[in-house]
């Protein structure tokens, strides 16, 4: 197992400050510790071969002589597996003249005969032979995670016989690992069907000369080899064993010895998996939720609140039955309102109520809860403790924030089963009993999530008190940010419902003729939004090459289409049919955007997009309702949809501005790369200077295609872009992208370094960190699933530019923001989109709002490069583009 996992983690990523490499006991580790968490056992214990000769290398010297010699890199690191095991207090096992198979086979019978379920995990098929009613087998196919149990059907399914008789068919077939030779042209089919024919192996010894045939005459030359196959191959199950089966019992680790063997191979996250799994804790207590108080009158609301000051749990949720209900929690109490049912003294004593909280209000998604309220009519100071942004700011990348995440995640409370949404005709048929049954059930747990805040509250304080630089991005930039994206968010910004009507037209117009041209060149009509329609045309009507095959047929999804694209001849029926499809696909797609952008629109004409803080791990904010971030930059199409934007009445102009290539210069900066630095200092066009270091040409010389390889691969890089991605992404061979590469790092050998030493550095203390001091932790670094591993370590190379780049854009946005307000301007921002920020010009104010946003984008960090800030202003969007 230790041998698998060395193979299984790379050794290149895994190697301490000494220079040992750890990844085979960091694998087996953490193998280990999972197959603890998953089965809970009473008893534990880890066999080892020793290097000496066994019995059966004594009766046959060739006995795993065929093994390849062992990696330079594995060498030491069984020594410190069996170092760590001391530390946890697992007891590892090693007999002389014996292997680790025949302990463990010892072992499993002294666990039978106590009357335990066993369970054996090994990498040796020879392990089958253990399996019974008692005795499970765990036998790894892939890597060191996946690891299903193995059943006397399982066995018989693969093998043609049960456990009892594996070892017959593989005496008879032989084990290439241990270097026992079978009957030749015998595999495991016919081994099997010899068995079952004969009842075992000496059946099939004694009716050799029955079997005719060329196996028949193989088997009589090779019966000595068989005969030693088997006695070979069977696990000894009565060895001496150093320890009785009560002596495996499992005790808890050695904590300290633990911290200090970790401490000396530099694995961090790993002592934390072995205190969640291997040290037993109390059972945290039951936790009791207060019953949920039906508020329907003001003097309901004043007992459950109390007086002033009181810590207030605020939640906001649409139920199924009950629509939109409030839920209000103190440390003692909660209750729920039903707006819909609310009279009017009590909706004005709630009111009241909700003006008058400040700080001492707890709740998820401030700004969101805000403006939920205020569609409902209630006002609620933007005051409050967003948890949620807490939180975020402290594990980004959580799969959400509501309350009810928070509660699940902070504290020990099981919600039980999510319950499924009613359907309208199961709502019909619910009597007025049944109805309110369901109600108050669905109420209850919203109820419960609500007074959980306050755990939540308490457990999220007592992390920040240990992470002072969360504190610090939320004091800086976050909290204050919320008030500055609510105030965007109220603004708005005004749309040309004009201009969007006349796109929708054209686009739909655009649909029309694609649709119209593909049935013309089948001879009918085709449904080019159905999947199924797809299939039947392009693989069996027009017999074009396959794309990837689904349970369905064969995928028609985007990049599946484009890459078929590009294998098609131009001019055949094939390559026009496509043309048409993906022409279909791009329009619909505009035509959804558009009137998605109609239906935000309000009555004044104005577009009010909600900003995410808590949705990107890097920080950056995102949009949604409608998301203004999925707007195409460079098409003629998205410059018209943009122009769709516009100044509002009474305002002058809209002002963009944006940063010239930030992620760069921040690679520059943090890099400390003399070439980029040079080329940012001089004023040179960056692309075209790469271009020429990399290509070996004057500046002047590199070509627009140059330049776009270059600059796909300036970008790809802080991505984790490998050289078969950038080939596919330039559409050139691999060979060539891998000398792109590596002109790119001969020239700019600190950025190499600095990418290396970003992905080593996070598998250290498992997390990224950006310019501010922003983190973002991923424990995936470590995974034993390559796939997973590579993306936690395409997400810590970017992590830091990014996620640099996303508080860069926030500073800058709080400073004009505060500047706008100081200087008493009407100037307002109204959209952030990735590194632009948009401002809406009050009459007479253009100048003062260009040198606010200019100074407040270029001040907004100190790096070793120039950050520059290009502007644009004009009636539109597009028209202020620059």
């Amino acid at each position: 197992m230790a041998f698998r996992a060395f193979f299984a983690v790379p050794a290149d990523r895994f190697t301490n400050s000494e220079g040992q490499h750890t990844n085979a006991i960091h694998g087996f580790t953490s193998m280990l510790l999972t197959m603890v968490r998953q089965l809970q056992p009473t008893h534990i214990a880890v066999a080892f071969d020793l290097s000496g000769p066994t019995f059966r290398s004594e009766e046959y010297t060739e006995y795993k002589g065929g093994r390849a010699e062992t990696p330079e890199e594995f060498s030491g690191q069984i020594e410190y597996i069996q170092k760590v095991l001391e530390t946890l207090n697992i007891p590892w096992i090693t007999v002389e003249g014996f292997e680790a198979d025949d302990i463990i086979a010892t072992g499993s019978m002294l666990a039978e005969q106590a009357g335990a379920d066993t369970v054996v995990v090994s990498g040796d098929r020879d392990a089958f032979q253990l399996i019974s009613e008692n005795t499970h087998v765990l036998y790894p196919t892939k890597g060191i995670s996946e690891i299903p149990p193995r059943t006397a059907s399982d066995i018989e399914e693969k093998y043609g016989v049960g456990p009892d008789r594996y070892r017959h068919v593989a005496a008879l077939v032989g084990e290439s690992a241990d270097n026992l030779p079978g009957v030749p042209k015998v595999g495991p089919k016919t081994a099997a069907k010899w068995i079952n024919q004969y009842g075992d192996l000496q059946g099939v010894i004694d009716h050799a000369d029955d079997i005719g045939g060329k196996v028949g005459e193989n088997l009589r030359a090779h019966l000595d080899d068989v005969r030693r196959n088997f006695r070979l191959n069977e696990l000894k199950r009565d060895i001496e064993l150093p320890l009785s089966f009560a002596q495996m019992e499992r005790n808890e680790p050695d904590l300290e010895a633990m911290d200090k063997l970790f401490d000396e191979l530099e694995f961090n996250r790993i002592r934390e998996r072995v205190r969640a799994d291997l040290v037993e804790t109390e059972p945290e207590p039951e936790i009791e939720i207060p019953e949920r108080r039906d508020i329907v009158t003001p003097d309901d609301l004043k007992n459950l609140l109390g007086s002033k000051g009181t810590a207030v749990a605020l939640t906001l949720e649409t139920d199924y039955r009950a629509g939109d209900v409030v839920f209000l929690a103190t440390r003692e109490a909660v209750g729920s309102v039903r707006l819909e049912q609310a009279d009017s003294d009590l909706s004005g004593a709630l009111a009241d109520a909700l003006k008058d909280r400040g700080d001492d209000l707890l709740v998820s998604h401030l700004k969101e809860l805000v403006r939920s309220l205020r569609e409902v009519g209630y006002e609620l100071p933007d005051t409050g403790r967003d948890l949620a942004l807490e939180a975020f700011v402290l594990r980004p990348g959580a799969r959400g924030y509501s309350p009810q995440e928070l509660a699940a995640e902070f504290t020990t409370y099981d919600f039980g089963a999510k319950p499924k949404k009613p359907t309208a005709a199961a709502l019909k048929k619910e009597s007025d009993e049944v109805r309110e049954k369901n109600t108050a059930a669905d109420l209850d747990r919203f109820a419960a999530s609500a007074w959980l805040m306050h755990d939540v509250a308490e457990a999220v304080s007592a992390r920040l008190a240990e992470h002072e630089w969360a504190t610090t991005i939320l004091k800086d930039i976050e909290v204050p940010l919320t008030h500055v994206l609510l105030a965007m968010e109220t603004n708005g910004i005004a749309m040309d419902v004009q201009e969007l009507d006349t796109l929708q037209d054209a686009f739909q117009a655009e649909i029309d003729t694609a649709q119209r041209n593909a049935d013309q060149v089948v001879g009918e009509a085709v449904k080019l939004s159905s999947p199924k329609q797809l299939q039947t045309v392009l693989f069996e009507t027009l017999d074009l090459p396959k794309t990837r095959k689904i349970s369905s047929g064969y995928t028609t999804d985007a990049s599946s289409l484009q890459e078929l694209m590009t294998k098609l001849e131009p001019g055949t029926k094939g390559h026009d049919f496509m043309g048409y499809l993906l022409r279909y696909r791009e329009f619909s797609k505009l035509q959804q955007f558009v009137t998605g952008l109609k239906d935000a629109t309000t009555a004044s004409n104005r577009v009010h997009t909600t900003f995410g803080q808590t949705t990107a791990a890097t920080g950056r904010l995102s949009s949604i309702n409608p998301n203004l971030q999925n707007i195409p930059v460079r098409t003629s199409e998205g410059k018209r949809i943009r122009n769709s934007f516009v100044c509002g009445p009474g305002y002058q102009t809209l002002l963009t501005a944006d940063y010239s290539q930030i992620e760069m210069r921040i690679m520059a900066h943090l890099s400390q790369d003399e070439g980029l630095i040079e080329a940012y200092e001089s004023g040179e066009d960056l692309h075209r200077f790469v271009g020429s270091q990399v290509f070996g040409v004057d500046p002047e010389d590199v070509t627009s295609e140059m330049r776009a390889k270059v600059k796909a691969m300036s970008y790809g890089l802080a991505y984790g872009l490998s050289s078969y991605g950038l080939s596919k992404q330039l559409n050139i061979s691999v060979d060539e992208a891998r000398g792109l590469m590596s002109n790119y790092f001969k020239r700019f050998g600190a950025v190499r370094t600095y990418l290396r030493e970003v992905v080593d550095e996070a598998k250290k203390v498992g997390y990224t960190e950006t310019m501010f001091g922003r983190r973002r932790y991923l424990p995936d670094l470590d995974s034993s699933n390559r796939q997973v591993r590579d993306n936690a370590e395409r997400a810590a190379l970017n992590a830091p530019i990014q996620g640099s780049a996303a508080d860069i854009i926030k500073i800058a946005m709080l400073g004009v923001h505060r500047r706008l307000q100081e200087e008493k301007l009407e100037t307002r921002m109204v959209l952030q989109i990735h590194d632009e920020l948009i401002l809406e010009v009050a009459e007479g104010e253009y100048d003062a709002a260009e040198a606010i946003l200019r100074e407040e984008m270029s001040t907004a960090v100190k790096l070793r490069v120039p950050l520059e800030v290009q502007v644009g202003h004009g009636r539109s969007w597009n028209d202020a583009a620059h």
